[in-house]
């Protein structure tokens, strides 16, 4: 499980739903949820994402509706038979991604390619309230 620290700049509800961002290292990143407790403008936050959820993209052009796309440097590569795990850094933090063999192969990944993380608002979740 990824972990990344943050606080809460902007909450947005409309009846029991949310839209909350983040500010992660000056990265804006939107969490989408059901429910909130004990947030609040500034919290500050653990947020954490499955590394499976984490979809890769290498030179992206266009637009997407994923809401948090980070633009990470690759520094690990676990090749397996199936499945690909990367280490992904990005500012002072290190993520994982879990995607599998044949795509990594397809987008040709290499140590240092610069890539971009994407992760849907709803994969994103409070894990702490510090």
């Amino acid at each position: 499980m990824n972990e990344l620290y943050a606080k809460v700049s902007k909450i947005q509800s409309v009846e029991n739903l949310n839209i909350v961002n983040f500010d992660f290292n000056g990265i804006n990143l939107a969490m989408m949820s059901l429910g909130l407790s004990n947030i609040n403008l500034g919290s500050k936050v653990i947020l954490s994402v499955n590394a499976s959820s984490i979809a890769i993209a290498k030179d992206l052009q266009g637009l997407l509706s994923y809401s948090n796309q980070l633009n990470c440097t690759i520094v690990a590569i676990d090749m397996g038979e199936l499945l690909c795990s990367l280490e992904l850094q990005i500012s002072n933090c290190t993520i994982n991604s879990l995607i599998t063999a044949s795509s990594a192969k397809r987008l040709d990944l290499k140590i240092n390619d610069k890539i971009t993380a994407l992760i849907k608002a709803s994969e994103l979740s409070i894990k702490e309230v510090l």
